[in-house]
């Protein structure tokens, strides 16, 4: 398969709608954010409600109930996860004490280190607390302000879906209508697989750290089990933030090195078998995204919009890799996005 040469006209235009679409997603983050979540639980909730409405329940009826399903399933994640945390909280004064001796360790040896006296470190603390405090405060509210709208958006996509794909018929060229339908399709049907068998992953690997945990002593195993399985939504950060949570328990309730040590060996092992067997045989080649593309999409995820675009970036990327297998003018990009095998099937 041969392909035409493209020149530096191009190559300049491809590089100026690069640099003002970064623009536009990154001033406009405030909508597009809510919007993006609306628009990817759309896609995952299109066929249960398309079942629905085949099943003559109402488009408005079949969209609330699944819009039910959604929050329900994150209510139970949240009440678990609560249930967990009261738990925890019967061993807070315990770990806060031998925090108190730690702090007061640390604090000593700063002093006697390099001359960090407890007076400034107490005054850079009280300033930064005002900035601390104003951060969560927008934090929380862009937080309420987007679980507010993405269940709107949601509904709005799932019940004008006709409209928008008539839309999309309009701005498509002429040439490209043929592929849009099967390009539509194959984005929804491999979307949803992949959230489904995602789900069954942090399910495993959630048990998995528990597991593990319980087998190592670590008390509270299964909150910090499964709060490292969801936080692993975040790709390579998530497991590294959520992970020093309980590695701090496990350091403070025994004094112990090797107890922290076994909880990163008990998470490196797991993670290992997430990449290379759990993923691989529930979810298997759906995406068929590139590990560099993957870290592309989320490096550039977190410089846009922080961490929701580490979460968002991925799905766009695979929308992304399933359009360009089906327009030939965009085959250059379909290299760099596939895995190497598919690539290699291009130019055989």
């Amino acid at each position: 398969m041969t392909s035409q040469p493209r020149t530096a006209a191009d190559m300049l235009k491809y590089l100026q709608i690069l640099f003002f679409a970064a623009i536009i997603l990154y001033f406009g983050k405030v909508l597009f954010i809510p919007l993006f979540f609306g628009l990817l639980i759309a896609m995952i909730l299109y066929p249960v409600c398309k079942w629905l409405e085949e099943r003559h329940f109402p488009r408005s009826v079949a969209i609330a109930v699944c819009l039910l399903i959604v929050t329900l399933l994150f209510a139970g994640i949240a009440a678990l996860l609560v249930w967990q945390i009261n738990v925890f909280r019967q061993d807070a004064p315990e770990l806060i004490k031998k925090m108190r001796v730690t702090g007061q360790q640390i604090q000593q040896w700063l002093t006697e280190s390099i001359g960090l006296t407890t007076t400034t470190w107490m005054q850079q603390g009280i300033g930064s607390i005002g900035g601390i405090v104003k951060s969560v405060v927008n934090n929380t509210l862009n937080m309420l302000f987007m679980l507010f709208l993405i269940p709107v958006y949601c509904a709005l996509f799932l019940y004008h879906r006709r409209v928008f794909v008539r839309f999309l018929r309009w701005m498509v060229a002429s040439r490209h209508l043929p592929q849009l339908n099967a390009v539509l399709h194959k984005m929804i049907d491999v979307y949803f697989n992949y959230i489904k068998g995602m789900i069954l992953v942090y399910i495993i690997v959630g048990v998995l750290n528990s597991i593990g945990l319980l087998a190592l002593g670590i008390e509270h195993a299964f909150l910090f089990g499964m709060l490292c399985a969801i936080m692993t939504i975040i790709p390579y950060v998530g497991i590294v933030v959520s992970a020093l949570l309980p590695i701090s328990v496990a350091w403070l309730s025994t004094g112990s090195v090797w107890y922290p040590a076994g909880v990163v060996g008990i998470f490196a092992v797991v993670q290992y078998l997430e990449a290379n067997v759990i993923f691989p045989k529930v979810v298997g080649v759906q995406l068929n995204v590139s590990t560099w593309a993957m870290l592309v999409a989320v490096i550039a995820g977190g410089i846009l919009w922080g961490v929701s675009g580490m979460v968002l970036f991925i799905p766009f990327v695979a929308l992304l890799k399933i359009s360009t297998d089906h327009i030939e003018e965009w085959k250059p990009l379909n290299i760099l996005l596939s895995r190497s095998n598919d690539a290699g099937k291009l130019h055989r």
